[in-house]
């Protein structure tokens, strides 16, 4: 028999961690949490300073029951959870069912799952830490107050199934603030100048600037065009400056949670609880053959890029050896520490550089070697020498009229020379070159390009976008970003089109109700300080009750309030223009948990529902009878078929058009490319220029 006993959260935790430990320790697995807050009721006593109330989850008795007898039989219990607020409760849970003296060395935490970092860990384990405690019990007492209140009052005002919490409320509101000012948003006129020059042979870009001696002015018409180029005098163009800089540039720091999401969402298309599922999977272990299961990174919640000496010793080994000396990072330049971060522990990077990616490749689903590639490149970047690039700006004259074009050239690629961060705006990274200018050369105009721009509204949020928004403003932490956004499409407030959020009429609706009656939810600087409240009782500066409390006494004032003032809201069936093929009344759009669908208003007399088709304008190119539409697939991936399926089975992934093809009168499609998109024929070689 054993003589310790380690409790972990996850089977396949448990399984490598006790291959690691040897015969004289018996991992189990808790299966998360043993405890919470009950479902059916408030479970906080507000009356007696907010004294929660736990209970066995139900389901988890056998597992429970399995743990406590276990634990009668072992000298020693570790509690090793996972190394964040969450894991801590978990293991306080833990130590009160089975009886564990949580001042005791009974708390093992580990930042990755290794062999080395495993048997390192359990040479140091401590008490549980009740600090940490305290702050995921507040927070988890805090979303108990609002969510079982403020839902109970949205069941009864609007319609059964509704919640309301404090992250997802925030980031609704982002969401519809941002659909306001796409509404609101008036385009205003712009022009730009472009100009095609040559040097010799050699040919470049430049734009107009300004006129000489003034100071640029944006061309608001084209009237305004016009008077500019009746300023210039012929083709001839004198170079007025040159300027040339050396800049230098510094890789990404290591992935954070939330960088990670991003980065996911923008290179790999990830969803960030997709995201979040594969980095648990990479983090808990994988077969790696002969060498068993591995954890193949760190802690995947975490919001400090700080790295072990250890992982960077490695790191510089590698690099030295793969790419040489001039690639190491400069000792000098140290990652910045956001004000917000906790640091608790390192940022997300592989438990070992020298597993890259090829060597894994056998071993992983496509998914996760996606995933674990981006990870290894992004660390293994950020620890080498920045990349230096040569800029040249030069300004071209002809009359009283100004030029610039601008070139870069990689002059070092650095960290370049491996991976380049993502960006939402679609930054080029490639060489602009210029030619060998210098002052008083004489270039010639091969073309005058007068370009007419209007002012885009702000872009809708992506998962990224909100993700990165939500952390700017400090708004939720590491572990609440993938869930959150999840809650509030799977409640219906927010709908995803084209990647992108938008707000349906039942979000604006809890939205606008929750700004009336307890507008502290939606403030952002509100919940910002609530997160440095419970960062604070985290730091052990404050008791977690004074933060329950300062919240609840003014909560508790617009509660009384909406529970006597606030009026109960019908949301209308919008009619869906056709009716019911069983009883033949009106049908009517109705939102479910996976989206919008059609029900007959006769409900619960006819039951009759059925998908909401989207015609695109298209005859069916294969029976010439059918509409192309718009379909799904298991995956929720667009793609288009034809209404008389399945008597007819065309589908097209590409996006077919209303008209045809002008060399071979084939179907053309539109071909989504990284940026925008390309019509083209799927019959011929005929294409078309791509469009942003």
């Amino acid at each position: 028999m054993a003589d310790f006993l380690v409790i972990v959260e996850s089977p396949a935790k448990a399984k490598t961690i006790e291959r690691y430990l040897g015969n004289k320790y018996k991992v189990k697995a808790s299966m998360g949490h043993i405890r919470d807050l009950p479902r059916s009721q408030m479970g906080v006593n507000v009356e007696n300073s907010y004294e929660p109330k736990y209970i066995t989850i139900r389901g988890k008795g056998p597992v429970l029951k399995d743990l406590k007898t276990a634990a009668k039989k072992a000298k020693k219990i570790y509690l090793a959870a996972d190394p964040d607020r969450e894991g801590e409760a978990i293991a306080w849970h833990l130590a009160h069912s089975l009886s564990v003296d949580i001042s005791s060395d009974c708390r093992v935490v580990f930042n990755e799952i290794t062999k080395d970092a495993i048997k390192e860990s359990f040479k140091h384990p401590r008490p549980i830490n009740m600090d940490l405690v305290d702050a995921q019990q507040a927070r988890r007492i805090l979303d108990r107050l609002v969510g079982y209140n403020i839902s109970p009052l949205l069941w009864k005002k609007v319609k059964k199934g509704l919640s309301a919490g404090r992250v997802q409320s925030v980031a609704v509101r982002l969401i519809i603030d941002r659909e306001n000012e796409i509404k609101a948003f008036v385009p205003e006129e712009y022009w730009t100048i472009d100009g095609e020059f040559l040097k010799g042979k050699d040919h470049f870009s430049a734009q107009y600037f300004s006129l000489a001696g003034k100071e640029k002015f944006e061309l608001k018409s084209e009237q305004d065009v016009q008077s500019i180029l009746s300023q210039m005098d012929d083709n001839k163009f004198v170079v007025m400056s040159v300027t040339k800089k050396e800049r230098k540039r510094n890789p990404a720091p290591p992935f954070i949670t939330s960088s990670l999401q991003q980065e996911a969402a923008r290179k790999l298309n990830f969803r960030a609880k997709k995201t979040m599922m594969l980095a648990q999977q990479l983090y808990e272990g994988i077969e790696l053959g002969k060498e068993g299961t591995v954890g193949l990174i760190t802690y995947m919640r975490t919001d400090s890029t700080r790295i072990s000496d250890v992982a960077q010793t490695e790191a510089a080994e590698y690099i030295r050896s793969e790419y040489g000396e001039d690639y190491l990072k400069d000792e000098q330049r140290k990652e910045k520490k956001q004000s917000n971060a906790q640091d608790a522990h390192e940022a997300i990077r592989p438990t070992s550089t020298l597993r890259d990616p090829n060597s894994l490749k056998s071993f992983l689903s496509r998914d996760q070697l996606r995933l674990y590639k981006l990870i290894w490149e992004r660390f293994l970047a950020s620890q080498m020498a920045q990349a230096v690039m040569d800029t040249m700006s030069v300004d071209l004259q002809n009359g009283n009229v100004l030029f610039r074009a601008n070139g870069s050239k990689i002059k070092f690629p650095g960290f370049m020379k491996l991976y380049v961060e993502g960006s939402d705006d679609n930054v080029d990274e490639k060489d602009k070159m210029l030619p060998d200018l210098k002052v008083g050369d004489e270039v010639f105009k091969k073309d005058i390009e007068p370009k007419q721009h209007f002012t885009q509204p702000p872009p809708r949020y992506t998962e990224a976008r909100l993700v990165k928004t939500l952390e700017e403003l400090g708004i939720g932490r590491p572990s609440t970003y993938a869930p959150t956004l999840d809650t509030i499409q799977k409640r219906g407030y927010v709908a995803l089109d084209n990647k992108r959020f938008i707000p349906t009429e039942l979000g604006e609706i809890i939205d606008e109700l929750i700004l009336e009656f307890f507008p502290d939810i939606l403030d952002v600087e509100f919940t910002a300080k609530m997160e440095q409240g419970l960062d604070n009782i985290e730091d052990g500066k404050v008791p977690w009750v004074n933060i329950i409390d300062e919240f609840y006494q003014d909560f508790e004032i617009h509660l009384k309030k909406a529970e006597e003032e606030m009026q109960s809201v019908e949301i209308k069936d919008e009619p869906a223009g056709e009716d019911c093929e069983n009883c033949g009344n009106p049908m009517v759009f109705k939102m479910g948990r996976y989206g919008k669908f059609m029900a007959c208003s006769n409900f619960p007399d006819c039951r009759n529902t059925k998908p909401i088709v989207k015609e695109i304008g298209v005859t069916c190119p294969s029976c010439k009878e059918g509409q192309i539409i718009e379909r799904k697939s298991k995956k929720k991936r667009l793609f288009y078929g034809c209404t008389k399926y399945p008597a007819c089975e065309f589908i097209s992934w590409d996006k077919p058009l209303p008209r045809e093809c002008p060399k071979c009168e084939g179907m053309l499609v539109e071909k989504k490319l990284k940026k925008g998109v390309q019509v083209q024929c799927v019959s011929c070689d005929y294409k078309e220029e791509p469009q942003n």
